[in-house]
């Protein structure tokens, strides 16, 4: 795990309002919620890179996945459970431990059943990867997500 400071973080950002098992190792994570969506970021360290150094692609799209997930839920207003049906990543670029990873989603459409979205992932404002991903929408019900057992 790294210490990150505050001149590490861009403005806006603060720790990431959800954590879970997954994501644990990489913390820290933090998020900047806009009106249409929430940006997940984190500064790259070694824990989030593979055997070759760089940054591994299923961090990209793991942290894709949760960007879209938060920003359709936000959207719609957090009253609904998702569950990622479909995912695609291209990657297009890599990136290195120090530089800062932003996950930056347009939610293209919400509905009562499926919701939309797209991301651009940026490391340093340089576009790395873009990525889609289709949510089944649920109603909320304490402590169970829909199509898990």
């Amino acid at each position: 795990m790294t210490a990150n400071t505050a001149a590490d973080v861009p403005a806006g950002f603060e720790r990431h309002f959800r954590q879970s098992p997954l994501t644990d190792p990489w913390e820290p994570l933090y998020s900047k919620r806009t009106e249409k969506a929430v940006i997940i970021g984190l500064r790259l360290a070694r824990p989030h890179t593979n055997g070759r150094g760089l940054i591994h692609g299923g961090l990209i799209a793991a942290l894709a996945d949760n960007a879209m997930g938060h920003s359709c839920a936000h959207q719609m207003g957090g009253v609904s459970s998702l569950v990622t049906i479909g995912l695609a990543v291209d990657f297009i670029g890599t990136a290195q431990v120090g530089q800062w990873l932003a996950v930056e989603t347009d939610v293209i459409r919400t509905g009562s059943t499926i919701c939309f979205a797209q991301s651009l992932i940026r490391a340093d404002d340089v576009i790395i990867a873009r990525a889609n991903a289709t949510f089944r929408v649920a109603p909320k019900k304490a402590g169970v997500i829909p199509g898990r057992a």
